[in-house]
């Protein structure tokens, strides 16, 4: 999808587990502000309106994502994918079936999956749904996260389709590691992550795979769209610069 000019740029917004596109409000303001493109994304199964939310699988969230990033392309404006969390298994399957479909993809403290790799397989075969666990179960930092955020947080989860986080991903195109990439790291510090990721744990060992990666540290809790809304926008924004091929100061290419 590369074009000659990033002059106009889209980008879509993906939220992980539990969440819709709303979570990106505060990034998203900051965004247009800008001037940019913005499409936030609520990923099939996150609706609360779908009656049949329940019953949507992976495959349903890869077509939402093929579908926002579609939209956002139609005038011809490159495309930056942005997922956080758990958006990273449909994004990599998105990419492992296209690998042009975008110009960049963006992961928030998140990274490409391997394949074969599941969000947690732990989860029984006859349970439909998983809802949002008490804050202290949660395997993710809360630093930064107002008590109104949390809140927020609460009332607004929706429970994730029990299928999207137990299905294991299928990926085979080793062209999808060819996609520009950036990883903002946020509860880890990159040079952590990059560790991680060289000495294959399963969470991360796909990103030293990367032929084109670029690592921005934001240092803040799993949630830098409510912690650090304004710093987040500014990472985002400034990985156009990375797209055509242009470095800012203090940023890694690795």
């Amino acid at each position: 999808m590369k074009k000659d000019s990033l002059t106009q740029t889209s980008f879509v917004l993906v939220p992980g587990y539990w969440l819709g596109g709303w979570a990106w409000d505060a990034v998203a303001a900051h965004l247009r502000y800008r001037g940019h493109n913005v499409i936030p994304v609520t990923m099939s199964g996150l609706d609360p309106n779908d009656p049949h939310r329940a019953e949507r699988t992976l495959g349903d969230q890869v077509d939402s994502l093929r579908s926002a990033v579609s939209t956002a392309g139609a005038d011809d404006s490159s495309v930056i994918l942005v997922a956080h969390s758990g958006a990273g298994f449909p994004a990599s399957v998105l990419l492992d079936q296209d690998p042009t479909v975008v110009d960049r993809i963006i992961y928030v403290d998140s990274g490409p999956v391997a394949d074969g790799s599941a969000f947690d397989t732990s989860v029984p075969s006859d349970v439909q749904e998983v809802a949002l666990p008490p804050f202290e179960q949660l395997a993710a930092s809360l630093d930064g996260l107002s008590e109104e955020a949390l809140e927020l947080f609460r009332q607004r989860a929706v429970p994730m389709p029990a299928s999207v986080m137990r299905d294991q991903v299928s990926l085979e195109n080793d062209s999808r590691r060819n996609v520009p990439s950036t990883i903002i790291a946020c509860s880890y510090p990159s040079r952590v992550l990059m560790q991680m990721a060289r000495e294959g744990n399963a969470m991360m060992a796909e990103a030293a795979l990367l032929r084109d990666l670029e690592l921005i540290d934001l240092p803040t809790g799993h949630w830098p769209m409510w912690s650090r809304p304004a710093d987040l926008a500014a990472a985002i924004a400034a990985t156009i610069a990375a797209t055509v091929d242009h470095m800012p100061p203090g940023r890694t290419k690795v």
